[in-house]
Parts: C-alpha cells; structure tokens; sequence
C-alpha cells in the first residue's frame, strides 16, 4: 500500500497549487480520500475529504471557497486544488485513504507560503 503525495513548494501569497496524491497497493475507488495538514507548532488540522465515488466532498472552515478536492479513479489519484493561498496555509500536507476503521496514511508535502 503506497500513498505518495506531491506538489507542494514556496510560493507567494494569493497564488495557487495543485497537491496530487497517487495511490496504490490496494482498491482506491472504495476508499474516502482526504487531506490533513500540519503547521509547527499547532495542531493537525482535517483540510478536505472527498467520498469514495467523488460524490461528496468537505472542506474546513479555513479553506472553503479556496482548495477544490477531486479524484480520478481511473488514475488511483486524488488533487487538491489550493487558490489564494495565505501565509497561514504553510503546513505540512499529508492525504489518506479511509475505508472503516482502515486508514492509510501517506508521507507529507510541503507547502510555504510566503513573500
């Protein structure tokens, strides 16, 4: 099982990236797919989650209107759209697969913002 999350780099405030999170090892298209992130020094925050069919999608306060979640089942993929991006979005993310009471985590990408 691998969950390999990319994308993440430095860019300044009010600009955009794209996180991609490639999956494999096991049936991608029954698991809900989300994303946390984690900022030094506070506590992990749930960022986006999107169901199983793409039918569903949920957001967090701090980024709704800005981060767009979709998968592409074909590609065993999962993005997660960032605009406007803010200083206060620089954070480690990390995506995860949910199917249950079975998770799985994949390693972290980067994202700073900042001018």
């Amino acid at each position: 099982v691998q969950l390999q999350a990319s994308g993440g780099g430095l860019v300044q405030p009010g600009e955009s990236l794209r996180l991609s999170c490639a999956a494999s090892g096991f049936s991608f298209d029954v698991y809900n797919i989300g994303w946390f992130r984690q900022a030094l020094e506070k506590e992990r925050e749930g960022v986006s989650c999107i169901t199983s069919s793409g039918g569903s999608t949920h957001y967090a306060d701090s980024v709704k209107g800005r981060f767009t979640i979709s998968r592409d089942n074909g590609e065993n993929t999962v993005y997660l759209h960032m605009n406007s991006l803010k200083p206060e979005d620089t954070a480690v993310y990390y995506c995860y697969a949910r199917k249950g009471l079975r998770t799985y985590w994949g390693q972290g990408t980067l994202v700073t913002v900042s001018s």
